[in-house]
């Protein structure tokens, strides 16, 4: 008898999945959120991070006597508390707000922060999709809400804008699409720190939203201009990740990308399938390392690799 078709169980076999928002998520989420602090922490110049527990959602905040520019908002319930950890470091009117790219842990707080006159900026594509229930691709890929109307930015760019702040010349731009389409990379020059959102990550693989426009392509092609741009001393806030880093670090983790790209392209040249190719573990050299995150592993990253560069089907016949 023929062998009926099954499809390989990895992160995007499951497109067809979907976890539907109820009304309890807000209350859920408030929930999930109760007990969490936030720290602030120093990281050159006028530059400061802001991360959670766990290093998700990482916010830049820069703090001068104009005032203060965030980068990112980190989940709704924090809202509050983020403020509280700002005023740590500043008692000025926090006035601008630039998000990275468009997944809930990074643009939850910005409809409370709206509501504080806070003003908002992201690329086109970021305001695009906040116009639609959001898919994420962890798990298999899931649904929330969609983000509401005053936490759509209010100022959006083509490629880039500067503000003219705080005695510096801090310049915001698209990437390459990477992480998603919209992704937003924030340079302060003078104080020599770059935040590159969800692009770059000390936490696990790369995560390539194809639901949101991300691609491997465009990671490699957005590391590699972080790491042009990034000097000796640079200091790097990763999206997630609990410390501030180093140009060493960005090319760490390209040199680990491009090596499983090319280890995947060999493995389909042979003319290895899907599940023939995890056989392989073209990332076994890395899991350790970038592979322990539960929700995105080299189940979740190496399929991403595999189809982007022409493999073939997720199934197996």
């Amino acid at each position: 008898m023929p062998r009926q078709p099954r499809v390989v169980v990895f992160a995007l076999a499951a497109l067809c999945m979907v976890v539907v928002a109820v009304s309890a998520g807000g209350q859920n989420q408030a929930d999930r959120f109760a007990g969490v602090e936030l720290t602030i922490v120093p990281v050159a110049g006028q530059v400061y991070m802001i991360s959670r527990p766990g290093g998700g959602g990482n916010v830049g905040v820069f703090a001068g006597p104009d005032g203060v520019l965030l980068v990112d908002s980190l989940f709704e319930p924090l809202a509050g508390r983020l403020v509280d950890a700002v005023r740590r470091v500043s008692d000025g009117d926090i006035r601008f707000l630039i998000n990275t790219h468009v997944h809930p842990d990074h643009i939850g707080g910005n409809e409370p922060l709206a509501r504080r006159d806070i003003l908002i900026f992201a690329h086109d594509n970021l305001r695009v999709r906040a116009l639609e229930r959001l898919r994420t691709p962890r798990r298999g890929g899931r649904f929330s809400p969609q983000p509401a109307a005053g936490a759509r930015p209010v100022v959006t760019f083509d490629s880039a804008v500067s503000f003219h702040f705080n005695g510096e010349d801090v310049r915001a731009f698209l990437a390459p699409a990477a992480h998603t389409d919209g992704d937003a990379f924030v340079h302060f020059p003078d104080s020599d720190v770059l935040h590159l959102g969800d692009v770059f990550r000390t936490t696990s693989y790369p995560i390539v939203d194809v639901y949101n426009g991300g691609t491997v392509a465009g990671t490699i092609e957005a590391l590699e201009q972080a790491v042009a741009m990034a000097g000796p001393g640079t200091r790097v806030i990763p999206g997630h990740g609990l410390e501030v880093v180093g140009r060493d670090a960005l090319v760490e983790f390209l040199d680990m990308t491009v090596d499983i790209r090319d280890r995947v392209q060999a493995l389909i040249a042979e003319g290895r399938n899907l599940e023939e190719v995890m056989a392989a573990a073209p990332t076994a050299a890395y899991d350790a390392r970038w592979g322990q995150e539960a929700t995105w592993t080299a189940n979740d990253f190496v399929p991403i690799v595999y189809h982007e560069l022409g493999g073939g089907s997720l199934f197996v016949q």
